[in-house]
């Protein structure tokens, strides 16, 4: 076989550490160790994406090997979902619904929930965290809803995976925004068909053809145009066009022919999990194929369980649930994480044996389960000398905790600062997060929507260990990037104020100097510093203590104008007719992270 030739590796949106191993027929280890080489700490099943896969190969030198994304008709769902058999039947769309923080997302969900209540069964839709269905034409949608600040970039990654159809919102008024062009990345990256809602067309100010044109700058073109990306004008204040949004949302799953098997252990993926007194773990999944049954043994991540009950998205008892339905079910022994891969197995000591293997494969895994381009590179670039901010985050649910901690590792300190990850856990902060916080130095512990019992604040407080507890994400990230910030210290800044030419020098001693000039641009003021300039060597620093004009003192000299002026030294300057002064100011500023 000739090794040289060059040799091509098609991934869909990611790969696991095994799986990329293999194809480039090295052994784990050796891929494991040039992942840790460049500070990335994994595991056989941890999942690259697709430029993390593409700079590993660039490190070790592979220049035979080409990476080339993976389009397959049959989409995938965190990479597992199998090629359908000649029996697979229709299944109801998966539909995200993605945008920019005030382009009415929410208010579209809600409209479309409480129209669909209204027309359907009396006492409405129970929404579990992010997963609910609604009716039309008598056909399922099944809607996943996704939070709208960029804190949550991470859960929205996971929500376009989840999906086959995005339904990205963009108000008429206001146009394409950074998180619509993220929420298009996302979909386009995860293989799903994209729809677009053109929200808020009943405002002022509405431009429906501005709006497309602005998306077609970023790979959108509408269908009016030509294109292939079905674009709805629609007012969720108003529910116009609402109905014509679900049934394009029906039409294009119909073009895709969605299909899954049911006669297949059931398989899905975990979108959220808690602890509830008396249940126990509560845990929402996504069947994806199969038909998931109370009394079936299943596992997800590190943890298994019998599903003892299970409650469809209006909270009811459901006895079996298909693919394309959300379900909240109790029995797991432990917390599943989000976005786990939940699967169906024969018996307890099956499901229990899965659970072990896959927990020593992730032992070393951090909070998320994805290795982006974005955390290698950063990880690459960060030198040995950068200050380290240690945290530990504490959470109310599983999907809590995942995106305050991939929200955390999004804050660039441009390798100067290193946020590392402690510990993270669900449930209230306790005596041993306080023990462990104690043996790092400049360890935080963050709360998100937790309690601080008092014996546990009292704890902290003698120990010194700082316990920040939030309600709102966006508030807690603001806190750690302050902490960030204040370990980079103090930078000095300069800003350049004027430049004058020296016409007269009338005195010069090791702490004094006067002399005259005319100033050539900018201006001159009282305490300014004056850099001496002799061509362009630099001949001494002087601080203004004086300015005078026609020999009375002044404010300042600006630009064309003659004056003279006194500096105070610290050692002497041998200035010369025909020097130059640039004048600056110098001052202290506590450094910034951008």
């Amino acid at each position: 076989m000739d090794t040289e030739a060059e040799k091509v590796i098609k991934i869909a949106g990611s790969i696991t550490v095994d799986e990329l191993a293999q194809a480039l027929g090295l052994s784990v280890t050796t891929l494991v160790g040039e992942l840790f080489k460049n500070g990335i700490v994994a595991t056989i099943n941890q999942r690259l994406d697709f430029d993390t896969a593409a700079l590993i190969i660039d490190e070790l030198g592979m220049t035979n090997v080409k990476l080339e994304r993976k389009n397959t008709a049959t989409k995938t769902t965190d990479g597992f979902r199998k090629e359908l058999s000649d029996h697979a039947v229709p299944r109801p769309p998966v539909v995200a619904v993605m945008g920019h923080v005030d382009h009415g997302k929410t208010t579209l969900l809600d409209t479309l929930l409480h129209k669909k209540t209204v027309e359907s069964e009396a006492g409405g839709i129970t929404q579990h965290i992010s997963a609910y269905q609604l009716k039309h034409d008598d056909r399922l949608i099944t809607f996943l809803d996704t939070p709208g600040h960029e804190a949550f970039a991470a859960i929205r990654q996971h929500g376009a995976m989840l999906t086959d159809i995005v339904v990205i919102v963009v108000a008429a008024d206001d146009g394409v925004k950074p998180q619509t062009v993220e929420a298009i990345k996302f979909a386009q990256g995860a293989n799903a068909k994209i729809i677009v809602a053109i929200n808020k067309i009943d405002r002022e100010g509405a431009d429906i053809p501005r709006t497309m044109a602005d998306l077609s700058q970023h790979g959108l073109q509408p269908e009016e145009w030509g294109g292939d990306i079905m674009m709805v004008p629609v007012s969720a204040k108003t529910g116009e066009n609402l109905d014509k949004l679900l049934d394009d949302i029906l039409l294009m799953a119909d073009v895709e022919e969605l299909k899954a098997d049911t006669d297949i252990p059931a398989e899905g993926l975990v979108i959220e999990s808690h602890m509830e007194v008396g249940k126990g773990s509560v845990v929402n999944l996504l069947v994806t194929g199969g038909e998931l049954k109370v009394g079936e043994f299943i596992a997800a991540g590190n943890a298994y369980g019998k599903v003892r009950t299970m409650l469809d998205y209006q909270g009811k008892p459901k006895g079996k649930a298909g693919p394309s339905t959300p379900v909240t079910v109790t029995g797991f022994k432990e917390l599943p994480s989000f976005g786990d891969r939940f699967l169906e197995y024969m018996d307890e000591k099956s499901a229990r044996r899965a659970a072990v293997m896959n927990a020593q494969a992730e032992a070393n895994a951090a909070a998320s389960a994805n290795v982006t381009s974005t955390d290698l590179l950063r990880m690459m670039s960060t030198s040995d000398n950068s200050e380290v901010f240690n945290v530990i985050v504490k959470g109310d649910v599983l999907g809590s905790v995942t995106s305050v901690v991939d929200s955390l590792k999004m804050i660039d300190s441009k390798g100067e600062v290193q946020l590392n990850v402690v510990a993270t856990g669900v449930g209230d902060v306790t005596e041993n997060d306080v023990y462990m916080a104690a043996g790092d130095n400049n360890t935080v512990i963050y709360g998100f929507n937790v309690n601080v019992p008092t014996n546990i604040a009292k704890l902290a407080a003698r120990d010194g260990v700082a316990i920040r507890n939030y309600k709102v994400i966006y508030e807690l990230l603001d806190d750690a990037k302050s902490a960030m910030e204040d370990l980079l210290g103090e930078e000095i800044v300069e800003t350049e104020l004027g430049e004058m030419k020296v016409m007269g020098v009338f005195r010069t001693t090791k702490t004094e100097l006067i002399a005259g000039g005319e100033m050539l641009r900018g201006k001159l003021i009282p305490g300014a510093m004056a850099r001496a300039k002799h061509d362009k060597e630099v001949i001494g620093e002087a601080e203004v203590e004086s300015v005078q004009k026609e020999r009375i003192d002044a404010k300042e000299l600006i630009e064309k104008e003659v004056g003279g002026l006194m500096m105070k030294t610290t050692k002497k300057i041998n200035l010369q007719v025909g020097d130059r002064l640039e004048f600056f100011s110098r001052e202290t500023r506590k450094r910034k992270l951008d």
